[in-house]
């Protein structure tokens, strides 16, 4: 799925349609008792960085979303049925947070608790006044202090229906927004025809975070893992790392506005000689990492390459369904090389011993280990993130469907990078802080990413195939 900021998703004009959780839900949830199982580390962080951010007297959305198409002018009684039997599907979406005192207790509705409300909100003939009333929408309907935090929206033309769901990030990751499309258009035309769809048993993530959050509560900081951590942070100056390069940002200044960068990186072709360039030492993901250190070590001239890398935490079939946040991080330490092929060897090497580190989250490890990180900016640390989309149900029509995963665009300072292998080819964003030397420094990091993999794609050798980290 192409990854897009609002803006550059397809708009069209045509009906506005939304979907929120009813009076009748929120009354209902009102009344709710604290459901005993916590939040995930990942969640409570997420929530604690919006409200200390929206102290500083800053409003910094961090919705995601997907947007997709339904052919023809959509029956809305049909595809409300569908939204909500989705919606119930997966506990997260119907499960909230409230604070007590200082302390992040959650609520749950039971499924027959939940019902939407429809509202037509009129009819839009210009695509921009379209998108900025959607952003304007989601920012304050999938706000991370705010409950409900989602929304769904139609717009209904004669020839086709987009659909936009949106979700604070608390509820979702990117693996869960691929499989959007695919599971409400199947509940939808079900829903159309008539054709009975077996019961789906979906695991919850709310499950999940109570387990994950007993694993990791039951380490201390002679943990194995809390070590690895401390001696990174120590080389990293005490500081989770940041992208190694001049954004041009001065100490101290105000959180900046940020920017999107979203492109093709490479055709399938190219795409697949990539792949097949990288599988001896783990695959593309390794391949993209190695590059970066190169390219990064070219412009900004650091003796290492140091970075967080985002790992899925769904580590059982069990999980592959559900909807909720699923992500880990593990740190890697790659020297300054110019040398790609040294690179992919170092990169394989951290990547195999640190990739447990992802187990426990980084929350966590950072409470143990007593750092006080006051969070000014929702992404505490740089990413580049790698995911291979083609394997999910429905990937190879989203091209027609004109199906984007969306995220919101604000402030930050970090650099963020996603590259999605399609059945197109590599698709690749980027937020960054918008600076005139960010701007200029990014777009040198991009080009010499394509550059530098396209080359070392068209070299004929390292073609045995070795088994891949894991």
């Amino acid at each position: 799925m192409r990854i897009s900021d609002i803006q550059r998703c397809e708009v069209r004009p045509g009906r506005l349609v939304e979907w929120t959780f009813s009076p009748a839900t929120i009354t209902a949830a009102s009344a709710l008792p604290a459901d005993p199982r916590p939040p995930a580390y990942i969640q409570e962080s997420h929530v604690r960085t919006a409200r200390s951010v929206r102290a500083d007297g800053l409003f910094v959305p961090t919705w995601l979303g997907t947007a997709f198409d339904l052919p023809g002018r959509a029956d809305l009684d049909a595809l409300e049925r569908a939204l909500r039997s989705w919606t119930v599907r997966h506990e997260t979406l119907r499960s909230g947070f409230r604070w007590a005192g200082d302390e992040l207790h959650r609520f749950t509705l039971a499924e027959h608790d939940v019902s939407l409300h429809r509202e037509v909100i009129g009819d839009f003939t210009d695509a921009e006044a379209l998108v900025r009333y959607l952003q304007a929408r989601f920012d304050v309907a999938a706000d991370a202090l705010g409950w409900p935090n989602l929304i769904y929206a139609a717009v209904v033309r004669d020839d086709s229906t987009s659909i936009y769901a949106v979700f604070d990030h608390t509820n979702v990751d990117a693996y869960s927004l691929h499989r959007i499309p695919e599971e409400i258009d199947e509940l939808y035309t079900a829903g159309v025809t008539g054709r009975p769809i077996s019961p789906t048993g979906v695991r919850s993530y709310v499950d999940f975070c109570e387990q994950e959050r007993a694993n990791a509560d039951g380490i201390d900081d002679t943990h194995a893992i809390v070590a690895r951590w401390r001696e990174f942070i120590g080389r990293c100056d005490g500081r989770l790392p940041e992208f190694p390069v001049d954004l041009g940002l001065q100490p101290g200044s105000a959180l900046p506005t940020q920017k999107l960068m979203r492109e093709p990186l490479l055709d399938a072709d190219a795409a697949a000689a990539f792949e097949e360039r990288c599988r001896p030492h783990g695959g593309s993901l390794v391949g993209l990492l190695a590059a970066t250190a190169v390219i990064v070590h070219e412009l900004g001239g650091h003796p290492y390459y140091r970075t967080v890398v985002p790992f899925h935490t769904r580590l059982k079939t069990a999980w592959s369904d559900s909807v909720g946040w699923y992500v880990g991080g593990a740190p890697i330490e790659v020297p300054a090389t110019r040398d790609f092929d040294d690179a992919l060897t170092a990169v394989r090497a951290e990547l195999r011993a640190n990739r447990s580190l992802a187990r426990i989250p980084l929350a966590r490890v950072l409470r143990l280990l007593g750092a006080d990180f006051r969070p000014r900016s929702p992404d505490m640390y740089s990413i580049v993130s790698y995911v291979d989309t083609r394997p999910i149900p429905g990937s190879a029509h989203w091209t027609e469907k004109k199906a984007y995963g969306l995220i919101r665009v604000s402030h930050g300072d970090q650099v963020c990078v996603w590259v999605n292998r399609l059945h197109e080819g590599l698709w690749l964003a980027c937020r960054y802080p918008d600076t005139g030397v960010a701007r200029t420094n990014v777009r040198r990091y991009v080009e010499g990413l394509r550059d530098l993999i396209t080359s070392v794609s068209a070299r004929d050798d390292l073609r045995v195939a070795e088994p891949a980290f894991s």
